[in-house]
């Protein structure tokens, strides 16, 4: 089984990882630079293919023609891209003479598009899984050749639920991949009546709209928790980030976004329905900190009201 394989991330690297103890003759490894300003925290697939003696590419442009020469070069019967960033377009799917398969971060049809471990976490879901699909121009569109479930819990943020999801990558493509070389593989047309898309995230999509219930602006707080860019809001013209949170009972009626103290010292912020216990918070630009330290180094008042930060400029 000869494949070239498209990869990036933790994900991209489990699934790299995985083909390579599969014994599949990986012809080529395509993969991105990192981008500036992005915390580095996954491992580097460039770094696992130069162990494995696989030649690696990183085109700024994977449809280009020279890395479609290289591609075509290797005469890969699979191709697969695992967490790639860029969208293939028709010539290059057509190389891969067998089909070329993409790993998608949630169970197809739903959250198709970028960013799925965050925005099923914005949502509250209960569960999202990894789906092996065939590739087609549209995103996240073709056949599904196999899925696996992953549970979430109310304490994942987007790094624990990346990491389940890189082992869930590894049990399916070790089931998948041999019925693949074989041709036993099923091919399962989507239901594309139940697809449901979403655009990628941006780090000002973390503002915090305090009129939301406590449940959904927690949420977000733990989808965009480190070392993603984090939720914030406005205090004292500044921004504050707020990297954990717990709900809490506002305890009175007080306005959305007014800080209030709980009984154990725990600084709260009300929101639309309930409260938010901050636990780990940071002026940006600045570590985090427990959040009770930090209220009692600023003296944060009770009565204090945290703002939509995305209503005014706020220095980064």
């Amino acid at each position: 089984m000869r494949a070239v394989v498209c990869a990036y991330g933790e994900i991209g690297a489990a699934g790299l990882e995985t083909l390579l103890e599969l014994g599949v003759d990986v012809a080529l490894v395509v993969t991105h630079e990192d981008a500036p300003g992005e915390r580095i925290w996954f491992r580097s697939v460039r770094d696992l293919a130069r162990a494995a003696r696989v030649h690696t590419i990183a085109p700024r442009d994977v449809n280009a023609p020279e890395p479609l020469a290289i591609v075509a070069d290797t005469a890969p019967g699979f191709l697969f891209s695992f967490y790639f960033r860029q969208m293939m377009k028709r010539p290059l799917l057509a190389l891969a003479k067998r089909g070329a398969l993409n790993l998608h971060g949630s169970l197809l049809p739903r959250y198709r598009g970028r960013a799925p471990v965050n925005w099923v976490l914005i949502a509250g879901e209960t569960e999202t899984g990894l789906t092996l699909h065939y590739m087609d121009e549209k995103p996240d569109h073709g056949d599904v050749v196999a899925q696996r479930a992953v549970a979430i819990d109310r304490d994942d943020s987007a790094l624990s639920l990346t990491r389940k999801l890189a082992v869930a990558a590894r049990e399916l493509l070790r089931d998948a991949i041999p019925k693949l070389a074989a041709g036993t593989a099923p091919r399962i047309a989507q239901d594309h009546a139940r697809a449901s898309y979403f655009r990628g995230r941006r780090p000002e999509d973390g503002a915090i709209d305090w009129s939301a219930p406590a449940e959904r602006v927690r949420n977000l707080v733990r989808a965009v928790t480190d070392p993603w860019p984090g939720a914030f809001t406005s205090l004292r013209s500044r921004r504050l980030l707020v990297w954990w949170a717990e709900t809490a009972p506002p305890g009175a009626p007080r306005r959305p976004g007014e800080i209030f103290f709980a009984a154990d010292g725990a600084p709260c912020v009300a929101a639309g329905d309930g409260a938010l216990a901050l636990a780990r918070v940071g002026w940006a630009g600045e570590p985090a900190e427990d959040a009770r330290s930090w209220a009692r180094r600023e003296a944060i008042r009770a009565g204090e009201r945290c703002a939509d930060a995305r209503a005014m400029k706020l220095p980064s």
